[in-house]
């Protein structure tokens, strides 16, 4: 069977009405090109699935975008990210855009003016018209534990969050505690609810009752953990031990228990998510879910540039195994 004909860029012009000069300046992300027909052009490149050759326009950057830069977590993944980058001789642009779910709207008409050689995002997902985009242009993407759960079509490097939260909470059962409370990130995320449904599923396996009061959505910073914490250290009969979505909300969580007049870990245990650095400075040291996080930027930035080189890849689903380590804000439960 005889392969479709390529359409290209001069024939989409003309289906559009327009110059094959106005077509490159919307496919090269120039600003002078009125909104309304920059719109109505990138339909007829998505309608056509227009893909630019990706060899003749590589640069020698890499973009990496997050929507926050407020913990150590993202200090890991940048440190992955760049290594591996620096390696293959690319600088990388780090830019912060958007909310948890998907980069701002104006984000894409930068990135198409700096045409990287690829883009690593931390993100749920990216919207289908800034996927249409960057495949136009032939600018891969991958996206960095995804908080969501991406389209089977999206690259993505994550974690085994469910498996996370199963160790945490059968290291704790383990220690004799029955009354373990969990406290994670947003409810629309799906590693907050992997992460809890682990926990779920170990407590059901120790034929444990699970107090709906016991499980908390939060986020995962210092203030929701210490607010959390308190409020479920204060029930009438509270948990003798909290699973933590992340490092920092135990950190918080950990806060509550001394301002209760609760030792850690003799009267509270506590395990965390993610093993940042911060986790073996606390005091005392924090048992916790390690997450590869540094290995995720890595093992993300060897799946973009394997595309960006038009190379095949096994699959575009990657996820990495978590361990727990255990240090010593965990305790044999004696009442």
């Amino acid at each position: 069977m005889k392969a479709p004909t390529r359409v290209t860029l001069a024939e989409i012009a003309a289906e559009a009405g327009v110059s094959l000069a106005t077509m490159s300046k919307v496919l090269n992300g120039r600003a002078d090109v009125a909104a309304g027909t920059r719109a109505r052009l990138e339909e007829h490149l998505a309608r056509h699935g227009y893909t630019r050759r990706r060899v003749s326009q590589r640069t020698d950057i890499l973009e990496l975008v997050f929507h926050e830069l407020e913990s150590s977590w993202s200090m890991e993944v940048i440190e992955g990210v760049e290594e591996v980058a620096h390696a293959a001789g690319l600088s990388v642009v780090l830019t912060v855009s958007g909310d948890r779910h998907s980069p701002a709207p104006e984000w894409i008409d930068g990135v198409l003016r700096r045409r990287p050689t690829g883009v690593v995002l931390v993100f749920s997902d990216i919207a289908a018209p800034h996927r249409d985009k960057l495949r136009s242009r032939g600018i891969p993407f991958v996206i960095v534990d995804p908080a969501g759960d991406p389209s089977p079509e999206v690259p993505s490097v994550g974690s085994a969050n469910w498996s996370g939260g199963l160790m945490a909470t059968r290291h704790l059962i383990e220690l004799g505690h029955r009354r373990i409370a969990a406290i994670t990130g947003p409810e629309d995320m799906m590693c907050s609810l992997a992460r809890v449904d682990g926990y779920r599923s170990a407590m059901n396996a120790a034929g444990l009752p699970i107090d709906p009061t016991w499980i908390r959505f939060g986020d995962f910073h210092p203030g929701g953990g210490e607010a959390h914490g308190r409020d479920l250290l204060a029930l009438p009969d509270p948990p003798t031990a909290i699973f933590a979505g992340s490092d920092l909300q135990a950190l918080g969580v950990i806060a509550a228990g001394t301002a209760a007049g609760l030792s850690v870990p003799s009267d509270l245990s506590v395990v965390g998510y993610d093993d940042i650095a911060l986790a073996r400075w606390m005091s005392p040291q924090l048992t916790t879910v390690h997450q590869p996080l540094k290995r995720m930027g890595e093992e993300a930035t060897r799946l973009v540039l394997r595309l960006a080189d038009g190379a095949e890849v096994e699959t575009l689903r990657m996820d990495l195994a978590t361990h727990l380590v255990v240090r010593g804000s965990t305790a044999r439960h004696l009442g």
